[in-house]
């Protein structure tokens, strides 16, 4: 059987590169969707947040981020 649309390394590395947020968002929606229908709203957003706040420190552990800065900034006293 032959398949009709080849997915070789170079279309889906094209197709990554123009349409990543849709892809990652639609891969996102869906994750949230299925937990939110086998656990819940409420622990599906508590694996929401969780996941931003991953993303944020590996964003920051990217960065090369003091992270005692960092905790001085967020919660110093004003």
């Amino acid at each position: 059987m032959r398949c009709i649309l080849p997915m070789d390394a170079y279309t889906f590395a094209e197709l990554w590169k123009r349409h990543r947020g849709k892809i990652t968002g639609v891969i996102l929606g869906l994750a949230f969707g299925w937990f939110a229908i086998t656990y819940g709203i409420v622990k599906a957003l508590f694996v929401a947040l969780c996941v931003v706040a991953g993303y944020f420190v590996g964003k920051h552990l990217d960065e090369r981020v003091d992270f005692k800065e960092l905790l001085f900034r967020l919660f110093h006293e004003r």
